[in-house]
Formats: C-alpha cells, structure tokens, sequence
C-alpha cells in the first residue's frame, strides 16, 4: 500500500489546528487504498498550539508533530523540516491556515495517479483585501519575466512532490530555500490544478507588507540572474549619456561659453549617484544569499518531533539529507493535555 505525507507549516495556529486535523483526515478516508501521515511543523509558535498538537498527537497515530527549536522566519525552513522527516510515497503540502483548502489533496493525488510527478495548485481566484490580490498578481508575472525557469503563474507551496523529486530536493545544499522555485528546478512531469484560494480561516495573518516584499526578493535573487544583468545594461546607458552630454557641453563651451548652474550639477549627481545606489544594492542582495550559503549552517533545527507515545526530545539537526537525534521512548501521558504539556516542555 502506498503512503501518502501530509506537510502543514503551522505558526500560532491555536484556533486552526483541530480543524486542520479534522478536514485532512476527513479527505484522507474518502482516499482508502492509501496509507497516510500528517506532519504539523511547528515554527516556535507563542500561542497555546504545543498544548494543541501534543492533544492532537496523542490522539491520532497519524499525526506527527514537529517543533522547531526557535522561529525560522518564512514558512520554507518548516516546509522542508516536513520534508525531510516525511517518509511517504510522496509529500503534500499545504497551509496550517486552511488557505489551501484540504479537498485539494484528493485532486492532486488523482493527478499523480495519471502519472504526474508534481502537482501544484494554481489560484485562479483568490479571496483577501484588493491590494494583496494586485501584489500577488504582479508579483507572480514579475518573477516569470525576470526568472531563468519556466515559473508557473499563480502556483503557491500547495502541491504534491513525488518521491523521487522529494530525494532530489532532500539533496541539495541550499540554505536559503524557496520550494516554489526548487519544484520547478527539479522537472519532471508537472501539472497545475486551479483552485479558489481562501481566507484564513481564523486568526491573523503574520506576513507583513515587508515581509512579503522580502519573500519577493528571495525569490528573484535566487532563481534570476536579470537584475545583475540590467546593471551592466544600466551602466553601458550611463557610459553612452555621459559622452553624448560632454559633447553638448563641449559644444556650449565653445559656442556659447560655459554653462552655469548649480542646479545642473546637484542634478546630474543625484543622477548618477541614484544609479550607483541601485547597483550596490541589488549586488549586496545577490553577496547576502553567497553569504548564507557559504556559512554551511542548518536550515532549521528540530528541537521536539511529537507523536503517539514517543516524543524525542534532543535537538534533531539535518545533516546530508537524514535526521540526526536521539528518540526518548516514554509511557502515554494522561488525558490532560496540559499535564503532558508541563511534563513534556523543554
């Protein structure tokens, strides 16, 4: 019997974790040929999810849970987290929110059962404030255009990766991670299904105006090399300007007398140094990513991976693609998830 991974990148996610739970084992029994896990990685949440998922663990030998050691900034470290301990025949992956609405795990795997080896899910249609709707848009034909892949248009994180592409993926040595742009990377046969992307289902959202920008930057500098090559597109025009304006002025100078102004100067400074701004700037983005790379260290750190009686409780780090810890075999906690919680916290 084949197995199906369940990934769900969870942060302070209390008011939507028994639902999430609820939805996918519900989608999960309609699915009866297959085996399943379901994996919470949860990203160091404040919230009372811990109490939650040690509940949910407890309950359901089917659900693993896994605490990171500390908060990894985007959703990617906890996706790959998943990934990394998933053991199935191949890994879904959808949002902890119930954005990516859990039914979609039923049409995807239909796809991989046509004999897809990634299949994704496209927004068609989206529900939010308008001006999130226009970024995402413009966001997404923005990275298409600059990207050396044939990025697909409206395609979150919510997919499902085979497991030969999952080893692909597991072996490479990127610190700065970003799926969307790795799926696409690794090939093979893909296909997008379209879907209604909702709103959050409960809760608030804890991607900022300038989070999202800076998740638009990663993915650029990671999977475009355009913006390195506008710069020189960029000084090669700022070459060709200034020889045409010290001819004009070399002509004035002749003609009419020297131009004067200060104004003229102020201005052609700003302009130019506006431009050597620009270019450090994108160059310090592309010396940030080389910067993390060359550092080797972990993507993230696994301090609790949960599930029915057993909880390891060593700090699990990923070293050439497979976990490394120690598992602490201990009996079933009570009833209480409170208790287990007190006993269990580190």
């Amino acid at each position: 019997m084949k197995k199906i991974s369940i990934v769900a990148a969870c942060y302070n996610e209390e008011k939507n974790l028994a639902a999430l739970h609820q939805q996918v084992t519900a989608v999960m029994q309609t699915l009866p040929t297959y085996a399943y896990e379901i994996i919470l990685v949860d990203n160091a949440s404040t919230d009372q999810s811990h109490t939650i998922l040690t509940a949910i663990t407890q309950q359901d030998p089917h659900v693993v849970a896994l605490i990171m050691s500390r908060n990894f900034g985007s959703s990617q470290p906890s996706l790959f987290a998943g990934l990394h301990y998933a053991s199935g025949d191949c890994v879904v992956y959808i949002d902890g929110d119930l954005q990516d609405p859990p039914p979609l795990i039923s049409m995807f795997v239909k796809k991989w059962e046509d004999g897809y080896d990634v299949v994704y899910g496209v927004r068609k249609k989206r529900k939010g404030s308008i001006l999130r709707r226009i970024g995402y848009t413009c966001f997404y034909r923005v990275f298409k255009a600059l990207s050396y892949l044939d990025m697909p248009l409206d395609a979150g994180d919510a997919s499902l990766i085979d497991r030969k592409v999952v080893d692909i993926i597991k072996q490479l040595p990127e610190k700065d991670l970003y799926l969307r742009g790795l799926r696409t990377w690794a090939g093979f046969k893909q296909v997008g299904v379209e879907y209604t992307r909702d709103d959050r289902a409960a809760g608030t959202t804890s991607n900022s105006f300038l989070a999202n920008f800076s998740w638009a930057k990663k993915a650029i500098v990671n999977f475009s090399y355009k913006p390195l090559e506008y710069i020189s597109r960029l000084a090669a025009i700022a070459v060709v300007a200034t020889c045409i304006a010290a001819g004009v002025y070399l002509y004035w100078h002749f003609a009419y007398g020297a131009p004067r102004g200060f104004s003229t100067m102020l201005m052609v400074m700003f302009i130019f140094g506006t431009i050597q701004l620009l270019a450090l700037s994108v160059i310090g983005e592309y010396l940030l990513r080389i910067f993390q790379e060359v550092k080797g260290r972990p993507p993230f750190i696994v301090s609790e991976i949960m599930q029915q009686q057993t909880i390891t409780t060593q700090p699990i780090i990923v070293r050439n693609g497979t976990y490394q810890g120690t598992t602490q075999m201990q009996q079933p906690p009570t009833n209480c998830p409170h208790c287990h919680h007190d006993i269990t916290s580190i």
